[in-house]
């Protein structure tokens, strides 16, 4: 009987074993692979190559405001579906393309890799596919920016400097993730300039990332947008020199921006993308400005961040400059 006792225990806790050596297998999941802005479309050759092809490049294809040179909104690169698998499966953005009776699409999270976006995307016939890409095709953007942005926000959580180091950010009472690489050049209190001195490919050396934060008094409300690119030049001239005297930063005169309403930190705001020129000078680039309306204070909160990249694209930078800004707290 002794025996039999030992017996039972012995089954049940390998049993126990295996099941629970299940369970934590179900949790354990590879890291993604893949870059930001970056989509891996699962797709057969023959609609990749016809008219579904032909309208997922055209909504994808479109260019992001405010660069200096043509550069889409995201990247695409396709895939058969027989050839989805194996490591090609932990790609961090997918969408993927299915024949079904309904069309419609659905969202998946970290179903062979972490962190990992799929979006199924399916459809009667050719062309159910062509207006669902057509009529949905802006929001699947949305959808894996989204995620994007929230991929490097919490990278750079890992990595941020403290907010009570800067003067400007206590005095201003704002919290924002912003990666250690970031170095000051000026916090006077009222105005903070970080920059990052770019590491990788032909900008190395001469490109630099931006950063801005600097308050001004909320006076009327219904001309925050059109005043946007006087309160940036005014604020260039004071304090973004250039290399003589007589040359600051300015809104480029040439380039109409392009401002749309958004929300910050639960707050109402404006999306200002353009670009930027050294007056009397040859420097420029793209830039992107968060105007924060803090009805509390009365006042508008200001990020800008600004990217200077010789003879590279510069989507990429801006992107991480507008992560960035999406994390700002104010108190």
């Amino acid at each position: 009987m002794k025996k039999l006792v030992i017996l039972l225990i012995a089954i049940i806790s390998f049993v126990s074993c295996k099941e629970d050596g299940k369970k934590n297998n179900d949790f354990i999941l590879p890291t993604s692979t893949g870059n930001t802005n970056r989509v891996l479309v699962v797709m057969k050759g023959y609609d990749w190559l016809n008219r579904p092809g032909d309208e997922l490049r055209k909504i994808f294809g479109e260019h992001q405001v405010g660069l200096p040179q043509p550069e889409t909104l995201l990247s695409v690169t396709q895939i058969d579906p027989s050839g989805f698998g194996g490591f090609i499966r932990k790609n961090k953005a997918v969408l993927m393309f299915q024949k079904s009776d309904t069309t419609g699409i659905s969202i998946t999270h970290n179903k062979y890799a972490t962190p990992q976006v799929i979006v199924v995307a399916t459809a009667a016939d050719e062309e159910d596919m062509i207006d669902l890409i057509r009529n949905r095709g802006k929001e699947i953007i949305k959808i894996f920016q989204k995620e994007d942005i929230k991929f490097v926000q919490e990278i750079f959580k890992k990595e941020r400097l403290d907010p009570a180091k800067f003067k400007t950010l206590q005095n201003l009472g704002i919290t924002i993730d912003i990666p250690e690489r970031y170095r000051t050049v000026d916090d006077t209190g009222e105005f903070l300039w970080l920059r990052q001195h770019l590491q990788s490919g032909i900008a190395r050396g001469d490109g630099t990332n931006n950063i801005l934060i600097y308050s001004v008094p909320l006076n009327d409300e219904t001309t925050i947008a059109d005043n946007i690119t006087r309160v940036r030049d005014s604020i260039g001239e004071r304090y973004i020199p250039g290399a003589r005297e007589g040359m600051y930063m300015i809104t480029e005169q040439a380039y109409t921006p392009f401002t749309y309403k958004t929300t910050i930190d639960h707050k109402e705001a404006f999306e200002t993308r353009g670009k930027w020129e050294v007056k009397n000078d040859f420097m420029a680039g793209p830039f992107l400005n968060y105007t924060i309306v803090d009805k509390k204070h009365n006042r508008l909160i200001v990020f800008e961040g600004f990217t200077y990249a010789p003879s590279v694209n510069k989507r990429d930078f801006l992107f991480e400059l507008e992560a960035i800004g999406k994390s700002m707290k104010i108190k």
